[in-house]
């Protein structure tokens, strides 16, 4: 079962994330341990299956950079390959200032100049998001795979912001 069945959704990139969090929490509930202390060996084994599942899956289809990955592997598309992680020259240029930025402004203590590269960031990241959406529904999935790494190192900067912020604070 992939995780668009697990959840009941449409084998989308654009899916309704309220429906995906409420139908997580289904099933959480569902498999959650308390429902099973009396059960045998085998149900608490497949409720425990079933939960790590829900949330490995929940938070593959909740990140849009994963998601995309994802959706490309159904099509037997690896989108994140340690051989395979050639990006544009202009992006890794842009990856580049973006790391430059973060090292000065942790070094100034400045988050006013993080918290605008973040939202910087955030917007180009929901513009690609709307690209993805785009390449997928016109299977155009060589710019669709380009378009995920690209999401994927974007919320590795993201995260490494949201990290120095946090130091700084």
């Amino acid at each position: 079962m992939n995780y668009f069945e697990l959840f009941k959704l449409p084998q989308t990139f654009g899916l309704d994330v309220a429906t995906l969090e409420s139908n997580y929490r289904k099933i959480q509930s569902e498999s959650h341990p308390d429902r099973f202390v009396a059960a045998s060996s085998a149900e608490k084994l497949a409720s425990m299956q079933t939960a790590t599942l829900a949330n490995e899956a929940y938070l593959t289809l909740k990140s849009a950079g994963l998601r995309a990955a994802y959706l490309l592997s159904l099509q037997g598309i690896v989108a994140i390959d340690e051989k395979n992680n050639q990006m544009p020259a202009d992006f890794l240029m842009q990856q580049m200032d973006w790391r430059e930025e973060i090292e000065d402004a942790e070094n100034a203590h400045d988050v006013s100049t993080l918290e605008n590269l973040l939202a910087e960031i955030e917007i180009a990241g929901k513009n690609l998001q709307e690209s993805l959406k785009s390449q997928f529904q016109n299977n155009h999935l060589s710019e669709a795979t380009e378009s995920a790494r690209k999401l994927i190192f974007m919320d590795k900067v993201r995260a490494d912001i949201l990290k120095s912020i946090e130091k700084l604070d």
